[in-house]
């Protein structure tokens, strides 16, 4: 029964997650929360997010705090506090940090499954997806291809 979902998050308070992930990542409504509808999470981009493409998913990217630097298509925005970007599955995007200090955002994914993604790129490890501190494309690729995401490799 749809009552029986209801969630209230107080302040600061997040969804569990199946394993422990960085800090920066908040779930707020989980894939199994919304019937696999979406799942909505409060993300600070500590990391620039290369290029890739979600083959199923849209991505809803409201801004709360600093400039997030949006890369789509062929164009840059860069969307302060306040703003909003939705970002259709099949056109290629990226994300990267606008302003001195991270953006913090509510990101929603429709439908739902990127906070399984995150939770295996946790499980996985830092060595799994990164290479000197920063994101690597085909270290991604690996884990990204069970959730019908593609990251443009260089």
């Amino acid at each position: 029964m749809s009552k029986d979902r209801f969630i209230l998050l107080n302040p600061g308070e997040v969804r569990p997650a199946r394993v422990p992930v960085p800090p920066v990542f908040g779930f707020k409504a989980r894939t199994e929360d919304t019937e696999g509808r979406l799942s909505l999470l409060e993300v600070i981009l500590a990391r620039d997010i290369p290029r890739h493409v979600h083959r199923v998913a849209d991505e809803c990217i409201n801004v709360l705090d600093g400039v997030l630097e949006v890369e789509f298509d062929d164009r840059v925005e860069h969307v302060a506090a306040g703003g909003f970007v939705l970002l259709p599955h099949g056109v290629p995007h990226a994300l990267r940090r606008g302003s001195d200090h991270p953006p913090r955002v509510i990101q929603i994914s429709t439908p739902g499954g990127w906070e399984c993604y995150i939770e295996d790129l946790a499980e996985a490890g830092p060595d799994a997806s990164t290479t000197d501190g920063q994101f690597d494309p085909k270290k991604l690729n690996t884990i990204a291809a069970k959730y019908e995401i593609t990251y443009e490799e260089q």
